[in-house]
């Protein structure tokens, strides 16, 4: 099987603020590089060049912020109608592509309590849980994969390749180094910025908050009026298909969703 790859990105904004405090989540949409090179990468381009046109050399990064607030180049959102038909065609876009999910989220403030100040970075802790299973998922089809991660700033980087290089050499608590070396590509996690234009990236940007929000709803951490009834419902129940399980079961907690209490 040819190699896949890995992009994820994080989500920094919830609706509501003591729910930014407290829970952290992070997805990853892994994509055979095929898939990804002849079908994810230009029906994104073409969604994006459908909805809001622009040259080429100057492209739209999808920014789920600034499409909830309608700002920047989706001003064109603010048109009902318009907004219909993006978000359809994103629906449709998300149905049909393939690609697999893996969202993982933290409750830090019991994350903090339980370990104090041994806890491990909340960021680099969901990342250890998320290559655990990619890892895993890439083992049982023999094959490898890469991994890239939004840019978060100088410092935030340099910490997160320490994270990732002490993974590959060292393994985790429930992994061997052996594990992760035989699957990834790479002992250094790859970084770019939002204004690269990876596609992958910006799926997980959009995706990102609302299978965070189902999470939180499954596990009674939230409201249902907090999330039902929103778009971001109905991005969940387009991708639930698209969630890693267990290969035998079908089983996806723990698999393609990780909540670490």
């Amino acid at each position: 099987m040819k190699n896949k790859e890995l992009a994820f990105s994080i989500d920094y904004y919830p609706e509501l603020k003591e729910i930014q405090k407290r829970y952290l989540g992070l997805l990853g949409c892994i994509v055979e590089y095929e898939a990804y090179r002849t079908s994810f990468y230009p029906s994104l381009e073409a969604l994006k060049q459908k909805h809001f046109p622009h040259s080429p050399d100057d492209p739209i990064i999808l920014h789920r912020k600034e499409l909830v607030n309608k700002e920047g180049p989706f001003w064109r959102l603010r048109q009902p109608e318009k907004e219909e038909q993006f978000n359809n065609d994103l629906l449709t876009f998300l149905q049909e592509q393939r690609y697999v999910l893996i969202v993982v989220v933290i409750d830090k403030k019991s994350h903090i309590e339980r370990y104090g100040n041994a806890a491990y970075h909340p960021y680099h802790y969901c990342m250890a849980a998320m290559l655990e299973r990619y890892c895993g998922f890439l083992n049982f089809y023999n094959a490898q994969g890469d991994v890239l991660a939004e840019s978060r700033g100088k410092t935030e980087d340099q910490e997160l390749r320490k994270a990732y290089q002490y993974l590959y050499n060292s393994g985790t608590q429930f992994r061997d180094a052996t594990f992760f070396q035989k699957t990834l590509t790479s002992k250094e996690i790859k970084l770019k910025p939002k204004t690269a234009n990876i596609a992958g990236l910006q799926v997980a940007d959009i995706l990102a908050y609302p299978l965070k929000q189902q999470i939180l709803l499954e596990n009674g951490r939230i409201e249902p009026e907090v999330f039902r009834g929103k778009f971001g419902e109905q991005i969940v129940a387009t991708v639930e298909n698209k969630l890693n399980r267990h290969h035998y079961s079908g089983k996806i907690e723990g698999y393609g969703k990780v909540f670490l209490k």
